[in-house]
């Protein structure tokens, strides 16, 4: 768990302990990079964390999907950017220098025209309880997106982070043509999944060509759970190693209840399946509902070579360090006032107020 795990030929994790994208609202209404956000961030790097990641990071204005997203789609987010990395890059005891990566984004159906200004577009006119109906990709949408996703790449790079992280999970923009649910398409981007595939995969090789220094991670949705809907286990194993022979460096699997066998096959934990798939050279992060050392080794011993922490790394900004020496890890509920001591600011406590039971009332 603390050692260091090599990601591409440049770019190195100090420990396999990484900070997961997390929503947090903080960012200026803009898409800027605000105070709180780099604090909340600097944090976990301060507290041992080995690689930071950002929270969704929308590519476009039109992807942006709620109020105080953090944004990478125009120039004028460098200056915030280039300081969030220089932060990253410098925990404030001079401990080991995290590798910072940011994730890039695009809510697709998910968006909000209420925040962004702009009306939404995804694979098809899906009409989804709670979101407003999407009008149906053109061609120029999807070509237009793919080069959002490299210009963000670029920007990142320019910026000075080491690593992004392409969003294809949960349901949002390239998760929704993945899905069979969502993408109704009959020409060459839905369909067979080989089509269903193509947008994720021609953004992997643009967003590679346009920041070739950088490490690209893309986080998956292995199967249905949540917003993810007409996500297939066996289908995701095969985009899985089509993304591998992509360019993608790091295969993120948001798991939810990482402790849990697959749904299509109740014998079978999806870390072992998709190392069969990718190989022993892609490393693979595992998410979900990891709180303890002894819960992170479990995912490193089922074949994970990282793991990513979200609510536990809220509660505990040095919850790596706390897992090395054994000391206490706090757990919900939990006062407003020690998530304020943890780095995070009134609106992100006020956000965490939705998740039931996390903040002590």
């Amino acid at each position: 768990m603390f050692s260091p795990l090599a990601l591409r030929p440049g770019v190195t994790t100090p420990n396999r302990v990484w900070l997961a994208p997390l929503t947090n609202m903080q960012s200026h209404p803009d898409g800027a990079c605000s105070d709180a956000e780099a604090h909340f961030l600097g944090r976990r790097a301060d507290g041992g964390f080995g690689l930071v990641m950002t929270c969704a990071a929308h590519v476009a204005q039109e992807g942006k999907a709620w109020a105080g997203e953090l944004g990478v789609h125009d120039d004028a987010m460098l200056p915030g950017l280039t300081r969030l990395a220089a932060r990253i890059h410098a925990p404030a005891d001079g401990g080991p220098r995290p590798v910072a990566c940011v994730q890039l984004f695009h809510g697709g159906l998910r968006a909000d025209p209420v925040v962004s200004g702009l009306p939404t577009w995804s694979a098809s006119a899906y009409a989804e309880p709670g979101c407003p109906s999407p009008r149906a990709a053109t061609e120029d949408d999807l070509h237009r997106v793919i080069g959002q996703f490299a210009a963000a790449a670029r920007r990142c790079a320019d910026a000075g982070f080491d690593a992004v992280e392409l969003h294809g999970a949960h349901g949002y923009l390239l998760s929704q043509f993945q899905s069979t649910v969502y993408n109704q398409r009959s020409d060459a981007w839905g369909g067979s999944l080989v089509n269903r595939a193509r947008l994720i995969r021609e953004t992997t090789r643009a967003v590679r060509a346009a920041a070739p220094g950088l490490a690209v991670l893309v986080r998956l949705s292995p199967e249905d759970f949540g917003q993810a809907k007409g996500i297939d286990l066996d289908e995701t194993i095969t985009l899985a190693r089509w993304l591998a022979e992509d360019g993608m460096d790091v295969l993120h699997l948001s798991l939810w209840r990482s402790a849990t066998t697959t749904v299509k096959r109740p014998e079978s934990h999806a870390t072992p399946l998709f190392r069969e798939a990718v190989g022993a050279a892609v490393p693979i992060v595992v998410a979900g509902g990891i709180w303890t050392r002894a819960d992170a080794e479990a995912q490193l011993a089922r074949g994970a070579d990282a793991v990513a922490l979200g609510r536990s790394a809220i509660a505990n900004f040095d919850w790596p360090r706390r897992a090395a020496s054994g000391a206490p890890i706090a757990t919900p509920p939990l006062s407003a006032a020690h998530l304020v001591d943890q780095g995070l600011s009134p609106a992100f406590v006020a956000y965490m107020r939705r998740w039931k039971g996390f903040v002590a009332e």
